[in-house]
């Protein structure tokens, strides 16, 4: 992926040094949106077929939970490469959302991304780094644990500068359904419908993620030419890593598609794909999809 020379986002908060604790604030409160159900430490989910973004209580509806005092944030610093990558990504996506929001007749609200380690107080709640990179729509921010890319990796084997980046892109496409009110219209029906119902809308929002994920590649790459050969591969891969199928399997458990919250490997592909070859919101929509 050619980045390296880039404009990096101001939107970046680093509070890595803030040493947030696991305790405090509880589950979550409000409805932080994830990549997937990253936690492979939480095993014991996998074994009663339960999703870890179940566990988590990401899923759980409530009112937003009071955030704790916070110092200032301040920039990652200059020879942080890896931060500097995320910021260059994040910068990126402003550009691709900005234009795409004003051909719309709109205007593109730009999130902040914060970088943590181990836990962060959020509008949500208390965020975890195990539940893997997330949005929360209380404070319109994306949170991001760094030490994941390496779980991504080595873990779960998506490696890949591209793959890195489809992450960031898919939690800013979380932001963007925040912002064309899409999440609060998921949220009305929580209650209305069966835990099973809800799980199954709650794939859909995912998978418009990803497609959003996709149509942010799609304009970068024409207006940018960002990738390189191999790069929409390392997307596909980590797309069908952190299927809900794939992690269910690697956990050990049974795959239980009912408790499915974010989509198999293949439907998390086949829209990411859809996205980046048409590079069209409108073609996002996955709640009128009759196939997934």
């Amino acid at each position: 992926m050619k980045w390296e020379g880039n404009r990096e986002s101001d939107n970046v908060e680093d509070r890595r040094d803030e040493g947030g604790s696991s305790g405090g604030g509880g589950g979550f409160g409000g409805r932080g949106i994830g990549i997937g159900s990253i936690a492979i430490a939480l095993v014991a989910s996998y074994f009663l077929g339960v999703n870890p973004m179940t566990v988590l209580s990401l899923l759980s509806g409530g009112s937003p939970a009071p955030q704790s005092q916070q110092a200032p944030a301040h920039k990652p610093p200059a020879d942080d490469q890896m931060a500097k990558f995320v910021s260059t990504v994040l910068a990126d996506t402003e550009d691709v959302w900005k234009d795409v929001f004003s051909k719309g007749g709109s205007t593109y609200q730009e999130p902040k991304l914060v970088l943590f380690r181990g836990a962060i107080p959020t509008a949500c709640g208390q965020g975890q780094a195990a539940m893997g990179p997330f949005y929360c729509p209380g404070d319109q921010k994306v949170y991001i644990d760094l030490d994941f890319y390496k779980t991504l990796k080595d873990r779960l084997g998506a490696p890949g500068d591209f793959a890195q980046a489809y992450v960031i892109a898919h939690e800013v496409g979380h932001h963007v359904q925040n912002l064309l009110g899409i999440s609060a219209k998921m949220d009305q029906m929580r209650g209305r419908v069966s835990q099973t119902e809800f799980n199954g809308l709650s794939v859909r929002l995912e998978l418009q993620a990803d497609c959003f994920a996709g149509v942010w590649a799609n304009h970068a790459q024409a207006a940018r030419q960002l990738l390189e050969q191999g790069d929409v591969e390392e997307a596909m891969n980590a797309a069908a890593k952190i299927g809900d199928d794939a992690l269910q399997r690697a956990g050990g458990g049974a795959v239980v598609p009912d408790s499915f919250t974010h989509g198999t490997s293949a439907q998390r592909q086949r829209w990411f794909d859809n996205g980046l070859k048409n590079g069209s919101i409108k073609r996002c929509d996955t709640f009128s999809a009759r196939q997934l």
